[in-house]
């Protein structure tokens, strides 16, 4: 089975001579703009929000500590070990709980020990715990130059649709 696109040689994340309609600093304000041409009729297919200026960014969330490390290994492997346990207690005869119950508490050790090595392996270079996201800093809304003139009217009667070019 094929998938065509509604134009031939068409790809779907590609526009046929985008023009920037508007530049915004967070993502909403774009979605906003592209969201009141759909509520208007607009052909939104000719539209596309594209984040430039990448960043990374990394929150520190904790301490790691070797504790820590087994309690977070240690649970992840008795989350594992439980889902296990269940498939086995469904071919098992004789007591489920006590499948469940071993495969739950092997999943733990296990767990608790493959964290504490990688955790060890490290020898202290990363001694905290982070959460990372790549962000943009800008988001740009483009449209094929055969709607952006209809794109361009269309957003001059939304009061702050378009950003002030003198700000």
């Amino acid at each position: 089975m094929s998938t065509q696109s509604p134009v031939p040689g068409d790809r779907p994340l590609r526009l046929e001579y985008p023009q920037s309609l508007a530049v915004y600093d967070d993502y909403a304000a774009a979605q906003r703009t592209v969201d009141f041409l759909a509520d208007e009729e607009f052909p939104v297919e000719h539209c596309m929000i594209v984040g430039t200026d990448l960043k990374r960014i990394e929150r520190i969330t904790g301490r790691l500590t070797t504790g820590r490390v087994l309690a977070g290994g240690g649970l992840s492997g008795l989350w594992f070990g439980l889902f296990i346990g269940l498939v086995f207690a469904l071919f098992a005869e004789g007591s489920v709980v006590g499948v469940v119950l071993f495969a739950a508490v092997t999943g733990a050790f296990f767990g608790a020990a493959w964290a504490w090595v990688g955790y060890a392996a490290t020898r202290g270079r990363r001694d905290f715990a982070s959460v990372t996201q790549v962000v943009a800093t800008r988001y740009e809304v483009l449209v094929e130059h055969k709607v952006a003139g209809r794109a361009r009217e269309l957003l001059a009667g939304l009061p702050g649709a378009l950003p002030d070019p003198f700000a």
